[in-house]
């Protein structure tokens, strides 16, 4: 039976040149979306076999969408597609259940390979992507702990990019004494106390791209 892909990319055009390499591989192509908000609520109601993802997208990063994708679809494998190779990157790709880390500039030989090896179960990672944060990942090396909650990182990058305390509220279906109460605590957790330091802290740590 031919394996259900989920895609997720803010760029149609690339979206479209991937979905047509994995038809061409005899894949089915469930859906398309361009944000990780949108990638999440799909997963849940399709269960695929993979998720491929985009690292940066609006809305919520990859990185945390894959988070939320593996409670609403624990089935589901995902790929990481990206253009980078930096170690932090990659071991907290590993650290919320991402299996499989493709560059983008290598797309085209190394997905459809991906895909197969984390369907299977395996780890796939491009080569260049460097082996030694994938031991430092299995042995628990070099990760600290996450200050933020799931939702917090939520709000975190809805702020990143310029939404206010109300529009947060509505996009979330939150009130907004609760997602001022979750800015409140991101800043408290964090120490920072302007939105320019919180930019610089999701910069910092990877969870935005700048």
């Amino acid at each position: 039976m031919p394996l259900r892909i989920l895609i997720a990319d803010d760029h149609s055009i690339f979206r479209q040149g991937v979905k047509a390499l994995l038809e061409r591989e005899g894949f089915i192509v469930t859906g398309e979306v361009a944000d990780g908000h949108a990638v999440i609520q799909m997963a849940a109601q399709q269960s695929p076999d993979v998720v491929v993802l985009d690292l940066a997208m609006p809305v919520l990063n990859g990185l945390d969408a894959a988070r939320e994708i593996t409670r609403a679809a624990p089935r589901t494998r995902i790929i990481l597609l990206t253009m980078h190779t930096e170690d932090p990157y990659v071991a907290r790709a590993l650290k919320v259940g991402i299996r499989g880390y493709v560059l983008k500039s290598q797309a085209a030989e190394d997905l459809v390979q991906a895909i197969r090896e984390v369907a299977r179960g395996a780890i796939y990672l491009s080569p260049g992507v460097s082996e030694g944060v994938v031991e430092a990942y299995l042995t628990k090396r070099d990760l600290p702990p996450d200050p933020l909650t799931p939702r917090e990182h939520q709000v975190l990058q809805l702020i990143v990019e310029g939404k206010t305390t109300k529009e947060v509220a509505a996009f979330l279906g939150i009130s907004v004494k609760t997602a001022e109460s979750h800015r409140m605590r991101i800043m408290a957790k964090l120490d920072v106390h302007e939105t320019a330091g919180l930019v610089r802290y999701a910069i910092r740590e990877k969870l935005v791209l700048p």
